[in-house]
């Protein structure tokens, strides 16, 4: 969803950036890593990933980044298992039932088509 708000091409770019103003988003520490990872190897463009890595660090600042611990990890790893996902991805969806939250991305393929995630356009909705 970070992504999809540094990017006005997408289709939730929108809701994604909407959705990130509210006061009670949060997200994990490894989204350093994940949005930085695509902006450089995917859309090849490091401005972008010093964008989009200064959101995720602004939230840190905020309080807002989960940080990874044991029992997180080992809720991903079961999440894991269970849905055919990577750790990475379940992590996210074990912060937000941690945090009971509702876990926005916009991956359809591996969280929202298993009804683990919400599209920012349909989360606005709610």
């Amino acid at each position: 969803m970070i992504l999809a708000a540094d990017d006005a091409d997408d289709s939730n770019h929108a809701a994604a950036a909407g959705i990130l103003t509210a006061p009670d988003v949060s997200s994990l520490d490894l989204a350093f890593y994940e949005v930085a990872n695509a902006a450089i190897s995917s859309w090849r463009k490091p401005d972008a990933a010093r964008r989009v890595a200064a959101r995720v660090s602004s939230m840190d600042e905020d309080g807002q980044l989960q940080r990874i611990d044991d029992r997180l990890l080992g809720s991903a790893m079961s999440i894991a298992e269970r849905h055919g996902i990577s750790v990475y991805d379940a992590a996210y969806v074990a912060a937000a039932r941690r945090s009971q939250a509702t876990l926005v991305s916009c991956d359809i393929r591996d969280l929202v088509s298993k009804g683990l995630a919400r599209l920012p356009r349909d989360a606005l909705s709610d």
